[in-house]
């Protein structure tokens, strides 16, 4: 209940007048117990009021400053770190935010994280600042876009949101050309340019809600699978190798701790789910002459195909 009083008085800070059915709606109770947090709130000191008639609702008196000791000391440092890491993002670059919040809870904002979205080169950060900049203001994002058959044509996008998926940052948006919810991997988008044309705020949040999106694949087809496809509604296979003692620093930073099996002569049997496409057999060719994949064995044809075409490219010269 304390979390349905305080949502209350925060929707009426930001509205001048809601009724008690919009809020019963809202909280899915019955508007008999919107009355009574009505009346909680007043006992609690709160300057909220009711009034009936054909413009009625329910309301705060104007004077009304929300009091810090509504908040907890707890959440009141939960806030702040938020709002910290929030900040590290790039979302909002005014750190007089945080710091009015810190001077109002009389603490101090805590620096826990710290972001970075460009490369080492930082060649990146300006796609970076492009793409949120229109995500924040709505507008439209041209782009070129290599496929994965390598074929790059021009692309025009409402961007909804940047997200982090394995070691890639992918942009979901609707592209214009598919008419369709689409996710866009950043290293395959040249040229970013935010265009003047705009898109209601609105108008993809329950799409991206729920998540009706895909990989975009170009040409190929895409199964209308959703964000979920890179997570848990996928096809995951179970991938074993076997790893020289030698890239033992790398075994670490690529694989879980319970997918490494360390075996007497010091070398690494290593068992791990993937959804399989060009980015696992990258990861496997990166390892060069360390690796020998076990299984299973539709992976470990392909591995070999791939060697004799790169075998057959040099004894052609």
């Amino acid at each position: 209940m304390l979390n349905r009083l305080l949502s209350i008085i925060y929707i009426l800070m930001s509205k001048e007048t809601v009724t008690a059915k919009e809020l019963a709606e809202r909280f899915e109770v019955s508007v008999r117990t919107i009355y009574r947090d009505v009346e909680n709130l007043s006992m609690a000191g709160i300057p909220v009021y009711a009034k009936k008639g054909k413009n009625g609702g329910i309301s705060l008196m104007s004077q009304f400053v929300l009091n810090k000791m509504l908040v907890t000391k707890e959440e009141q440092n939960q806030i702040l770190t938020a709002l910290t890491g929030f900040q590290e993002t790039g979302a909002f670059k005014e750190k007089e935010i945080t710091l009015k919040l810190a001077d109002f809870f009389e603490t101090e904002s805590l620096n826990w994280v710290s972001i970075d979205f460009s490369d080492w080169s930082g060649r990146r950060q300006e796609m970076f600042e492009t793409i949120k900049e229109a995500i924040l203001s709505h507008r439209v994002l041209s782009f070129d876009y290599y496929g994965q058959n390598g074929a790059m044509n021009r692309r025009m996008a409402e961007p909804v949101q940047l997200f982090f998926k394995e070691y890639t940052w992918y942009l979901s948006a609707y592209c214009l050309e598919r008419q369709a919810m689409r996710l866009f991997k950043l290293l395959r988008m040249k040229r970013v340019a935010m265009e003047e044309d705009t898109f209601p705020p609105q108008k993809h949040k329950e799409a991206l809600h729920k998540e009706e999106f895909c990989k975009e694949k170009d040409g190929e087809g895409c199964k209308e699978t959703g964000q979920d496809s890179l997570q848990k509604d996928v096809s995951l296979t179970k991938c074993t190798f076997l790893i020289d003692q030698s890239e033992a620093y790398r075994i670490y930073d690529r694989f879980e701790e319970e997918e490494i099996t360390v075996l007497e002569n010091g070398d690494f049997l290593v068992q791990a789910c993937f959804l399989v496409d060009e980015w696992v057999y990258g990861l496997i060719f990166s390892f060069g002459i360390s690796i020998k994949v076990l299984g299973p064995d539709d992976v470990k044809e392909e591995v070999i195909r791939r060697l004799n075409q790169m075998r057959l490219r040099y004894e052609q010269e």
